[in-house]
């Protein structure tokens, strides 16, 4: 369960820091940095509240310790009770959500259609909002096989995103996870990835907007050159370029969230990878303990870890 944990409370502390912020321009950033936990500003939320990239993580995993498995209408149910009935919101309202997301619950919520069929598949629909809720998939389907573990990230991704474009972004993310919780190296980890979406996807023409990952290099990229706006790919891209540069959680996470623009996104995604490479215990603690609902967020992370522990592919 601990590193069930380490990524979950990384992707919350990462979201949680990045709130403030959001569409803050990275001129504004490098004028006025975030480095601690504040709170207000962008969407007027206390220190420690967490958006729709945590909620829609914590809504999958509900989903998977009351199914035991990954059941995608109860997925759709659980994403629609969030939007609707503000569960798994950390102050009792939704206060932030993609336009790409919110149409798919809206056509889950009309019950005529399949799950995975509710996600845009038009170029315009690779926001990163499948993104950011991905990271649940690399405990559950992590000793999987490969074949089942692309069918599901496709699946779960296109609850909201079933653009090529968002599916490889996801399965990108959750191979990288994977390496991390076998404990390989952040460089190993993504070179591990790389073979295996180049065998899963590799006669995808969108496979090649990953170059900048796949085929490496991407550390050396001026900051300049790496963007952190809402699209999938760019949100992994700085993610990991962030990470790559850095030498600890908090490095990692500050970087990623000053980047400017989405940064409770960029935040998270790069922050649930950093919680698995560095362990919970290296977040500063004032982060973790002044998250909302901090107490909610651990029992789901038992009741995950549990059903995870069950499962014939388990971690």
């Amino acid at each position: 369960m601990s590193k069930i944990r380490d990524g979950i409370l990384g992707l919350c502390v990462g979201d949680a820091l990045g709130v403030p912020a959001e569409f803050r321009s990275r001129h504004e950033m490098d004028a006025s940095p975030i480095t601690d936990m504040i709170g207000y500003q962008s969407h007027n939320q206390p220190p420690g509240t967490w958006s729709d990239d945590s909620s829609l993580t914590f809504a999958l995993m509900e989903s998977v310790a009351d199914c035991g498995e990954v059941d995608l209408y109860d997925i759709a149910d659980k994403f629609t009770g969030w939007l609707y009935k503000s569960r798994w919101t950390p102050h009792g309202r939704v206060f932030d959500v993609g336009i790409a997301t919110a149409r798919a619950i809206e056509r889950l919520n009309d019950d005529i259609i399949r799950p995975d069929l509710a996600g845009g598949r038009s170029e315009n629909s690779n926001g990163n909002g499948s993104l950011m809720r991905i990271l649940p998939l690399a405990y559950w389907l992590r000793s999987a096989p490969l074949e089942e573990r692309m069918t599901v990230i496709r699946q779960v991704s296109s609850i909201t995103h079933g653009h090529a474009v968002s599916v490889i972004a996801c399965a990108i993310y959750v191979e990288i996870a994977m390496g991390l919780l076998d404990g390989l190296s952040l460089p190993s980890s993504i070179a591990s990835a790389s073979d295996t979406i180049r065998a899963a996807f590799g006669s995808e023409t969108e496979l090649r907007r990953f170059d900048r990952i796949l085929i490496g290099g991407i550390t050396d990229i001026p900051r300049d050159e790496i963007h952190s706006g809402g699209y999938v790919v760019h949100t992994l891209e700085a993610s990991l370029w962030c990470l790559l540069r850095s030498s600890s959680y908090e490095e990692a996470v500050l970087a990623a969230i000053n980047l400017g623009e989405d940064t409770d996104t960029t935040g998270a995604v790069a922050g649930g990878l950093a919680g698995i490479l560095y362990g919970a215990s290296a977040i500063p603690e004032h982060w973790v303990n002044g998250l909302a609902r901090l107490g909610d967020i651990e029992a789901l992370c038992e009741r995950f870890g549990s059903a995870c522990e069950t499962n014939p592919n388990r971690a």
